[in-house]
């Protein structure tokens, strides 16, 4: 058969092109029969969500019945390997990067206004001036206040594009006119250091909230201020901490354990191991470490209190941790989305999986916390579930287990009674900050001038203030009796209106104040109790 040479050009553009898409199927270490094969699980599914998008009888968002697919299969993995939507996407990256760019401030919508809490110091709106209490109200012109506007949309308006500028008028109570204020936006820390201070002597104090990007940044700052007030001795407090980045606690254990020490086992499905170890000179190597954890404390939380345990450095001090031992990594779906899937176990330096059991079900799983109060874990070390086949044993011969969260060197007792975990909930939710912001409002000057340290020292909590949140949470209607505890409320109410005043770093000094795990480091350092925060 003879070809039309006019033919020959499009011929030949047909077996390129053949050949492209043959050749992005290929993988030579393939069998021939696997070249042309295709996954028949996945065009399933793309059959099926095609099927319903061109030919169900009703409209239907088929990017809804994806991301219910993807749960779906996720749930039938681990509890730790989830779904992340579009929607809430940039928000988790935000927190997990340490920054975002905004105006800097801690807001919330109140009646139909914009009610600035706090200034964050030194941020951008700080700088230009607005405080606590303003309202506002316009942002480049457009309304943000009245019972129609969206308050889903309030940070949209804020934030932008680093650099930016956007024009704020503002109400401020005392002010005949609105006020203008044209702010540049900034990054702005997302802080995961909640505190730092010299608790007694020369024992320091530093609480992180997660492991984020900039975590081990704000921790070296955080030490290097307390050991250049004296410092030898440390509690870290990693209690509620549901931890982040594996290299992050990596990176604080560097400041405390001597080069080459073990911190870390991640094992595959393949069975590959990789051991992390220790990579400089410490900071703190020659400081003696207390680390606090409690049954909320999990992940790189418990990467760093086994870390330490298992090189017979510091000691533990709390209740079982929650007993993660699973590795993830984000990935990317192409859409906006992504994926967090389990891809290791890590295990302790001395072997131990502290990854509690999952094969029940995410509800089982997360209903832990019960089952513990249940066999009454929470009171007493004595209670504790141990097998002697997880038994382990460290370097200078301390007995410790794996099979479910670290347990501590010294146990602490948690009050369980329904006031305290209410007024425990209350104090840290940021609910009580609402009631504390409406007390500020009446009352913002009559504080205006107090430094905290006088704050500290001179301000009490009144029964009537007390009162009157007790009646503002109707904790009557729901008959939880705080009369036992109305001086650790007033202690709260003291701490949320110092957060507002002076940021997180004086709430957690007021709220520490006769914390049981802090008083049981001081007790085992032979230290007075001191009361104030320096």
């Amino acid at each position: 058969m003879r070809i039309n040479k006019n033919y020959l050009p499009l011929l030949f553009g047909i077996a390129i092109a053949m050949g492209v898409v043959i050749g992005s199927k290929l993988n030579f270490e393939d069998t021939t029969e696997k070249i042309f094969a295709t996954n028949s699980k996945k065009d399933k599914l793309n059959r099926l969500i095609d099927y319903i998008d061109y030919e169900y009888v009703d409209q239907v968002n088929t990017d809804s019945i994806v991301d219910v697919t993807v749960n779906g299969i996720l749930e039938n993995l681990d509890p730790h390997s989830v779904y992340i939507p579009v929607d809430a996407y940039e928000k988790n990256a935000e927190d997990m990067r340490g920054n975002f760019v905004g105006i800097g401030i801690s807001f919330y919508p109140y009646n139909d206004t914009i009610a600035v809490i706090r200034a964050l110091e030194d941020g951008p709106a700080d700088r230009v001036g607005i405080r606590g209490g303003d309202r506002i109200l316009y942002a480049d012109d457009r309304p943000l206040f009245g019972e129609d506007f969206n308050r889903d949309s309030i940070s949209a308006y804020l934030k932008g594009e680093k650099n930016s500028r956007v024009t704020l008028k503002v109400y401020r109570k005392g002010e005949k006119d609105l006020l203008t204020f044209k702010v540049k936006r900034k990054d702005v820390p997302l802080v995961s250091v909640d505190a730092s201070y010299r608790l007694a002597d020369d024992v320091g104090y530093i609480k992180i909230n997660r492991f984020a990007e900039t975590t081990s940044e704000e921790f070296d700052d955080a030490l290097e201020k307390l050991t250049n007030q004296g410092i030898s001795r440390l509690v870290l407090d990693l209690r509620d901490n549901p931890g982040g980045y594996i290299y992050t606690a990596e990176e604080i254990l560097d400041e405390f354990l001597g080069k080459d020490k073990l911190l870390l086992i991640t094992r595959n499905k393949k069975g590959e191991e990789t051991k992390s170890y220790a990579t400089r000179r410490g900071d703190f190597e020659d400081g003696k470490i207390y680390v606090l954890i409690n049954e909320n404390s999990a992940s790189a939380s418990e990467i760093v209190a086994g870390a330490l345990q298992d090189n017979d450095k510091g000691t533990i001090i709390g209740r079982r941790s929650f007993g993660k031992g699973l590795v993830q990594r984000e990935m990317a779906l192409g859409d906006g989305s992504a994926v967090r899937l389990t891809i290791a176990r890590y295990y302790t330096p001395t072997g131990r999986s502290i990854q509690k059991p999952y094969g029940n079900g995410n509800e089982a799983y997360y209903s832990d916390y019960e089952k513990r109060y249940r066999n009454g874990e929470l009171l007493s070390a004595d209670s504790i579930q141990v097998a002697d086949s997880l038994k382990y044993v460290t370097p200078k011969g301390k007995v410790v287990y794996g099979g479910g969260g670290i347990i501590p060197d010294v146990f602490v007792p948690k009050d369980t009674s329904i006031a305290n975990e209410t007024l425990q909930f209350v104090s840290r939710s940021g609910y009580m900050g609402y009631f504390v912001f409406e007390f500020l409002e009446e009352n913002r000057d009559f504080f205006k001038n107090a430094s905290f340290e006088e704050f500290n020292r001179s301000y009490e909590v009144d029964d009537e203030l007390a009162q009157d949140f007790v009646e503002y949470a109707r904790l009557g209607e729901a008959r939880i009796d705080l009369s036992a505890y109305s001086e650790d409320l007033k202690k709260a109410i003291k701490a949320n209106i110092a957060q507002q005043l002076y940021g997180p770093n004086a709430f957690e000094i007021i709220l520490n104040q006769g914390d049981p795990m802090l008083q049981k480091v001081l007790e085992l350092e032979g230290l007075l109790i001191s009361e104030e925060g320096e």
